[in-house]
């Protein structure tokens, strides 16, 4: 399998450290509120790649976060916790906003169908291995100590600006004015934030870090150091690939390896993986620009979450993708003709011209090999249409109906499209079929039209053949 590296730019054999096992963390969402489709977008594609793993033959030990503390509002080290923000909107704890979100969000993936992590990490839920890795960066000497907190000094690192090919000289001279002049440099972070004086925040907890004053002063996790934290716990020192959206590359994963690297001196990370941005008629999603569309706001418009997924794979996930309710409207046609081609396999007849024994298995490899290559799934799903096209105008022979079982299985695990969910129609509605393909016969339209209306109003729609009429669930029963 082919996978682009951002480290490298380049498109890369993906070879794990101990196959057929490959290790995959994914920086998970911070629960503060309601993400939005471009949140979804990624996702997705994080499942995407999972899925892929699978379908090389890899067995993926995957570990997605929840932030659940110690992500501020900005990339810089002030500003107050997402958390805290969302529970001063709302009224409650912040730990009461992490649970509720928190809960939503695991609920939201199973809606989504995208695949369970093997591992859910909360990052309040292991401070103490947090507190061990600054521990660790300390006694290596790449922190420091000021008024709010302990500090990694990238100074000390002098490949941080690799990743991401920063200009630090640009950044030191361009560095604007801020409340904290303490910091050695401008892309030093935060590794454990002291509480405010003289305030009591809802996460807060006991450290081995005093302030400089030599006060003991509780305190909580920076954002990044929860994600090394974790996938050294699960995945060891090196993991094989890391996912996350492009926006993290300058500051977030650019933090993260000079810590982990800092700390063990090996690399971190094998492969990176970056799922680009989305927009939204032209413009980045924001809820202060209030194009921060929901998974309910798409079902409000009457869309399955279903049709949205297949909306996210008609992308590539490296190019910076658009959402908009037409092409959400074009997903949906798209997805009832992919529906209307699995319920063929309820169909077989005797008089259908055979497509042969190899057709489907082909159509198979070829959207393997799509998917394999850098996750192109615009490709597979190209092939897949091609499919409809040509298998998908009339009746299957019972063989080839056999065939497109398999193929539709493959196809639901490659994708997640839970085309094989669908039920066949009742034996009830299947004599409706046949007593209409009979008026038509017998050119008695009335009778065909009102068998037609009938189907109709029980959610079957009919397409005529020269093998009779051709069935499909208007909407998808699941």
């Amino acid at each position: 399998m082919k996978l682009y590296n951002t480290q490298t730019k380049q498109i890369e054999d993906i070879k794990p450290l101990d196959p057929p096992t490959v290790s995959v963390y994914t920086c998970g969402p911070t629960v503060y509120d309601y993400p939005h489709v471009g949140n979804w977008f990624t996702f997705v594609r994080y499942d995407l790649l999972i899925r892929s793993l699978k379908l090389a033959g890899l067995t993926p030990k995957w570990v997605m976060n929840i932030t659940d503390v110690g992500h501020l509002v900005s990339d810089a080290d002030d500003g107050e916790d997402k958390l805290e923000k969302g529970a001063r909107r709302e009224g409650k704890t912040a730990w009461d906003v992490a649970k509720f979100y928190g809960d939503y969000f695991q609920d939201a993936l199973k809606r989504l169908n995208i695949s369970q992590p093997g591992y859910l990490t909360k990052a309040t839920e292991h401070i103490q291995e947090q507190i061990e890795l600054v521990i660790l960066l300390q006694n290596k000497g790449f922190t420091y100590t000021i008024d709010d907190g302990v500090y990694f000094d990238t100074a000390k690192f002098p490949q941080y600006g690799d990743f991401a090919q920063l200009d630090l000289d640009e950044q030191q001279a361009g560095a604007r004015v801020t409340y904290n002049q303490q910091k050695r440099n401008p892309t030093d972070f935060a590794l454990w934030k002291f509480s405010p004086a003289g305030q009591q925040r809802d996460m807060e907890w006991d450290s081995p870090f005093p302030a400089p004053d030599g006060q003991a002063r509780k305190g909580f996790p920076g954002w990044h150091l929860e994600c090394s934290a974790m996938a050294m716990k699960y995945l060891g020192e090196t993991i094989d690939i890391h996912s996350g959206g492009i926006d993290h590359i300058p500051v977030h994963h650019t933090n993260e390896i000079a810590q982990s690297q800092a700390a063990t001196g090996k690399p971190f990370s094998q492969y990176w993986m970056h799922a680009n941005h989305i927009s939204i008629e032209g413009e980045k999603i924001s809820k202060s620009l209030g194009n921060g569309i929901t998974l309910e706001d798409i079902e409000a418009k009457g869309y399955s979450l279903e049709v949205f997924r297949l909306h996210v794979l008609e992308s590539h996930y490296r190019s910076q993708s658009k959402f908009s309710w037409d092409s959400l409207e074009a997903a949906k046609n798209r997805l009832h003709a992919l529906q209307a081609f699995a319920d063929l396999r309820f169909q077989a007849s005797t008089d259908a011209e055979p497509h042969g024994a190899d057709y489907f298995a082909d159509k198979q490899q070829e959207m393997t090999a799509a998917i394999k290559d850098d996750l192109s799934t615009p490709e597979a799903l190209r092939i897949l249409s091609q499919v409809v096209d040509q298998a998908g105008q009339t009746k299957l022979t019972f063989e080839d109906a056999s065939h497109l079982e398999v193929f539709i299985d493959f196809v639901d695990s490659a994708l997640g499209l839970s085309l094989g969910k669908r039920q066949a129609i009742s034996i009830e509605q299947q004599k409706l079929v046949t007593e209409r393909d009979a008026a038509r016969a017998d050119k008695d339209w009335s009778e065909s039209d009102r068998l037609r209306d009938l189907l109709q109003e029980q959610g079957i729609s009919l397409r005529d053949t020269g093998l009779g009429a051709l069935w499909s669930h208007i909407d998808s029963p699941i």
